[in-house]
C-alpha cells in the first residue's frame, strides 16, 4: 500500500469523518472507497466511449429495420 497526504478543506474533512462514522468504518476505508467508486465511474465512461467510437449508422439503422412494424404488445405501451 502506499501513503499519500490529502489536503481537505476543514469542512470536507468533518463531513468525511461525521459519514464514516455513520458507516462505522475508517476515514481512510471511506476515501479509499470514494477514490474507487470515482475511478469505476471515469472507467466506464471510457469503456462506453470506445465502444460507441467502434458503432456505424448503417448497422444501427439495418438491426432497426428489422424491428417488426406492429402494436406494442399490452403492457408495453409508452404512457
Amino acid at each position: 500500500m502506499t501513503a499519500l497526504t490529502v489536503r481537505l478543506p476543514n469542512s470536507v474533512h468533518q463531513k468525511v469523518k461525521e459519514l464514516a462514522a455513520r458507516d462505522e468504518i475508517s476515514v481512510n476505508q471511506f476515501i479509499a472507497s470514494a477514490v474507487s467508486e470515482k475511478m469505476a465511474s471515469l472507467m466506464t465512461l471510457d469503456f462506453l466511449r470506445a465502444e460507441a467510437a467502434k458503432g456505424q449508422r448503417s448497422d444501427f439503422e439495418r438491426y432497426l429495420g428489422m424491428v417488426p412494424d406492429a402494436p406494442a404488445l399490452p403492457g408495453d405501451e409508452t404512457p
